[in-house]
């Protein structure tokens, strides 16, 4: 009779952990949708554009929205500097139960990016900081900073197809200090000389949690400079 109450309560502690992860979305392979542009108007200057929308289930079960714009500075063609601002909807928890509010936040952001090639191969790296102002319906407002470290490298197979991967941590200038990290492999193409598409799977990775995600991002890089003519 021990024997089986033992092994009875093992499966019912397996079955809670298995319903708390569950509920969490962490089992559940998500969909990260991305659009990211820039629109070049000077010498110097360019203008970011962005949109994500993201689900804890492929194309369903919305988690968050993030809209973000900037203005970079192109200090050369390997540096550039960026101030920005962005707002996110957020969707924190797996479940979706009526009257749910989401959280919102307004971010300001400032950015630097480096450049660099090791034969064909390139290399991006960016370092951010960020200030954010939350409002949570459920524990009110309030304002937080973060740091971030980015890099990137990238390897041309041919003129049409790359491949990329990422690696992105994010650290919290208040407690808890390790904020989440992320890792990303992808296949890109080149449609043309404005645009890119990029496929890959991200590993999300916080404090006791890990989420898998499927990206889709769309590149869309414009030239809005008025062509001089060459005179006679």
């Amino acid at each position: 009779m021990r024997k089986v109450i033992i092994v009875f309560t093992i499966v019912l502690g397996f079955q809670n952990y298995t319903a708390s992860a569950q509920e969490t979305g962490e089992d559940d392979f998500g969909f990260w949708a991305m659009y990211f542009g820039t629109n070049r108007v000077s010498e110097k200057l360019s203008i970011h554009t962005e949109a994500q929308f993201r689900f804890y289930e492929v194309a369903s079960n919305f988690n968050q929205m993030l809209l973000r714009t900037g203005l970079n500075y192109h200090i050369s063609d390997k540096a550039m500097a960026t101030i920005g601002y962005g707002y996110i909807e957020t969707d924190p928890t797996f479940p979706e139960p009526d009257g749910e509010q989401n959280i919102s936040e307004n971010r300001i952001y400032q950015q630097f990016v480096l450049r660099n090639n090791v034969g064909k191969i390139k290399f991006s790296h960016r370092y951010r900081i960020e200030q954010r102002f939350i409002s949570n319906p459920v524990t009110g407002n309030d304002t937080q900073h973060r740091a971030r470290y980015f890099l990137r490298v990238t390897y041309p197979i041919n003129d049409t197809w790359f491949l990329t991967a990422y690696d992105e941590v994010f650290i919290n200038l208040q407690e808890p200090i390790f904020g989440q990290n992320r890792l990303y492999g992808a296949i890109g193409y080149v449609a043309n000389k404005n645009v890119s598409v990029q496929v890959g799977y991200l590993k999300n990775h916080f404090t006791g949690s890990n989420f898998d995600r499927l990206q889709i991002g769309i590149f869309w890089n414009t030239d809005l400079r008025k062509k001089q003519e060459s005179s006679d």
